[in-house]
């Protein structure tokens, strides 16, 4: 056609339809795209909303770790460790034994204890008997007018002599009956040295006369061995002969202190007949004063049981002393560190072993001096724990530690140089645990050490129950 260029579409044709096709799909095509750019941006606030009101109500950190109050296990006396009833990991009650120690020399200790406070309670008696007879004796002498008067009182003097003369045997028998029962010990304690040796003696005989057969060494060393063997033979029938004799001593000792007590026994009783004489015969008299003798004895009588309560307190100590053989666990829970095995001897205080505590666990959660400001006891936390993956644990702000983490240390920082580099402080708040989001929390065994992160609502709009 004339006046048009090549290439040119001219009007009225397919690229004039084109075009308005085109410009009538756009504003459609914009307004489809404008919805869907508007629903994302809807889509992308409402996940961040959430998130923006969580991160200004809660303080989070991730310096967090899984705490619990361990105890040490200790021992009150220095003694060989005998037993122990317990392995690494393993779970004990309250109460249950955990280590034996020896309790042999606790023991003689115990029964040493108790002899003594045996003898001081019969000296303590025969003092009270003293005073007592004093007093009837005395009383006696002042009702020398009467025949029966001086009757009663020629009995009671005869009977009170009798009787602290008897008083006194008794002491000197339990003495005998203590020293002839050191006597056995020493010589049963000799016993099992001398049946070693001569065990010994007859092993290297045996041995002597093997390599005498084979004539690896000289027949005189045959002869010296025998010798030997014959010295400790002999050594061995002593040992035994000790203790046959010491035991025949300590039972004849024990024979005379029954008898002797025996014999006490009766002179009281004679003192008790005396005394219904002295009785009868002051009916018709008047009582007289005791003389100024009978509170000196009464004082003598009143230290030795004064002396008992020393005594007492001392068999006290030394039964405990035997109880504290057998340790035990104060809490339930867990063996953690063990550091004592049988055999050694363990010293006052020395720690033995480690207990976890089974159902007090709790967070040390170390947070920033920026995050504490709105931070109160009883706010809800949430807590995250590595172990445990996607499963939220609940708690509240149980205490906030009354100085940071650098106060407590051995070397303090310090600004002495005037060269000051603020450093943000950390501050320890302690957080227990109350429960798990839609789970129990016993099907999750929380150990300390473990590392978390929590979260702790400090705004007014949560949740916080006072005194927690």
């Amino acid at each position: 056609m004339e006046g048009t260029r090549p290439g040119s579409v001219p009007v009225g044709t397919r690229g004039d339809v084109r075009e308005e096709t085109r410009s009538g799909a756009n504003p459609a095509l914009r307004l489809i795209l404008l919805a869907i750019g508007i629903i994302v941006v809807l889509a992308v606030i409402a996940l961040i909303i959430p998130h923006i009101a969580y991160a200004t109500t809660h303080e989070t950190t991730d310096d967090a770790t899984i705490d619990a109050d361990q105890v040490q296990i200790t021992s009150r006396i220095s003694e060989r460790v005998r037993a122990i009833k317990v392995d690494t990991n393993q779970y004990v009650r309250r109460g249950q034994l955990l280590i034996v120690l020896d309790d042999s020399s606790e023991l003689d200790r115990h029964q040493q204890a108790l002899s003594a406070v045996n003898v001081q309670k019969a000296q303590a008696q025969a003092a009270q008997e003293n005073v007592t007879l004093t007093r009837d004796t005395q009383a006696a002498q002042n009702l020398a007018n009467t025949g029966s008067v001086d009757q009663a009182r020629a009995g009671i003097a005869s009977a009170a002599g009798n009787a602290q003369s008897s008083a006194r045997q008794i002491a000197v028998a339990q003495a005998g009956v203590d020293a002839a029962r050191a006597q056995l010990k020493v010589a049963e304690d000799a016993l099992p040295a001398a049946s070693q040796n001569l065990r010994r003696a007859n092993a290297d005989l045996q041995r002597t006369a093997s390599l005498v057969s084979t004539g690896d060494i000289a027949a005189s060393q045959l002869d010296a061995q025998r010798a030997a063997y014959a010295s400790a033979r002999s050594d061995s029938a002593q040992a035994h002969a000790n203790v046959a004799a010491a035991q025949a001593m300590l039972g004849q000792a024990q024979q005379r202190l029954d008898a002797q007590r025996y014999a006490t026994s009766s002179q009281f009783a004679q003192i008790g007949v005396q005394r219904g004489q002295l009785t009868s015969a002051q009916g018709r008299f008047a009582e007289s004063n005791a003389p100024s003798r009978v509170p000196a004895q009464q004082a003598q009588a009143d230290a030795a049981k004064a002396q008992i309560n020393s005594l007492l307190a001392q068999l006290k100590t030394a039964a405990d002393n035997v109880s504290y053989a057998q340790i035990r666990s104060p809490i339930d829970g867990y063996v953690g560190q063990k550091n004592v095995d049988v055999g050694q001897t363990v010293g006052v205080g020395v720690p033995l072993m480690t207990l976890i505590p089974a159902n007090h666990v709790y967070v040390t959660a170390n947070y920033k001096e920026t995050q504490i400001g709105r931070m109160r006891v009883g706010d809800e936390t949430d807590i995250n724990v590595d172990a445990y993956r996607g499963v939220k644990f609940i708690g509240h702000v149980s205490d906030l530690a009354p100085a940071s983490q650098n106060t407590f240390s051995l070397v303090p920082a310090q600004n002495a140089t005037g060269n000051f580099v603020k450093v943000t402080q950390r501050l320890p708040v302690r957080i227990l645990f109350d429960g798990v989001q839609g789970g129990n929390l016993a099907d999750y065994p929380l150990r300390p050490g473990l590392s978390v992160e929590t979260s702790v609502c400090a705004s007014r709009s949560c949740n916080r129950t006072e005194g927690k």
